[in-house]
């Protein structure tokens, strides 16, 4: 086995890793509803900064301007 052989094993296994990956990520739809919470959650917790200042949330100033 030269370098060569090692080189083609190599770009197979991160081949089908990659594809594994993307199969997880986009495949599976159970994932859909636990990756949206997650998309949202530096915005919950802005949300519930605001909320423990007594501000307003940034949708109730935009529905008063």
């Amino acid at each position: 086995m030269d370098i060569n052989d090692l080189r083609s094993i190599m770009t197979v296994i991160f081949l089908l890793t990659f594809l594994g990956i993307v199969w997880w990520a986009y495949g599976m739809k159970g994932n859909k509803k636990r990756f949206d919470e997650a998309a949202n959650l530096p915005f919950a917790d802005e949300e519930a900064d605001r909320a423990e200042l007594g501000l307003s949330s940034l949708n109730e100033q935009r529905k008063t301007s």
